[in-house]
């Protein structure tokens, strides 16, 4: 990557965190919008919004407009805040945490284990760290925008434990006692739960409550009797 080329994407991230804030503040700067707009218009192909703050008079633009054109540009260039401009992510995710942690001894996992921001991936990124130090983070990490629904926190937090955990130790977890298969973490109805794919699928549980789930029962065996002869 050249020099200008760094300098002109570290100027946009710089301005986009402003503008980002400014709105999450209620505070927006128009002049940040401009500017932000300004440097879009002039390296990318331009959106609608971009030409529409370029080509305005910012005086003559409301608030109200120049708050949802500030939006669209955002989400226009992909702009994405990460854990430390919406902290409350770390929120959900924490919170998501403590349900799927109430799985964890099911599979002879103790203590309580922590979420750790990764900060020297790119983009940054979320894991998960248990209480004895070791990561579970073989199967996958968690984006921030993952966290901005916590439903979808909680699901992909269930996912990316049980594939680590299954790479960590070459076991599946969790198993459906009735169809002695591995579930998954899946999404349904708005709830996060383990689904079982057998006899045309089914929940096992929600995630965090597997603890309610029975084992399975060893079916009797039937008596046959022979006739005599």
């Amino acid at each position: 990557m050249s020099d200008s080329m760094a300098a002109y994407e570290a100027k946009v991230e710089q301005l986009e965190r402003e503008v980002y804030l400014g709105l999450r503040e209620d505070d927006l700067d128009p002049r940040q919008v401009v500017a932000l707009a300004c440097e879009l218009f002039d390296w990318f192909p331009h959106t609608d919004a971009v030409l529409e703050v370029v080509e305005r008079n910012p005086a003559e633009v409301s608030p109200a407009e120049m708050t949802a054109l500030a939006r669209r540009i955002l989400d226009d260039a992909g702009f994405d805040p990460g854990f430390d401009l919406a902290p409350e992510r770390l929120v959900t995710l924490r919170a998501a945490l403590r349900i799927v942690a109430r799985d964890l001894p099911m599979r002879g996992i103790e203590g309580e284990p922590e979420i750790e921001v990764l900060e020297d991936w790119f983009p940054v990124v979320a894991g998960v760290r248990l209480a004895d130090g070791e990561r579970l983070n073989w199967g996958g990490q968690i984006l921030p925008g993952m966290c901005d629904d916590p439903t979808m926190a909680l699901t992909g937090l269930a996912i990316m434990i049980q594939e680590s955990l299954l790479v960590w130790t070459w076991q599946v977890w969790p198993v459906c006692p009735r169809h002695r298969l591995g579930v998954h973490g899946e999404q349904r109805n708005g709830t996060a739960v383990w689904w079982c794919a057998g006899d045309g699928g089914h929940m096992l549980a929600p995630v965090g409550e597997l603890s309610g789930v029975r084992a399975r029962k060893p079916a009797r065996k039937s008596s046959v009797r022979r006739a005599a002869l």
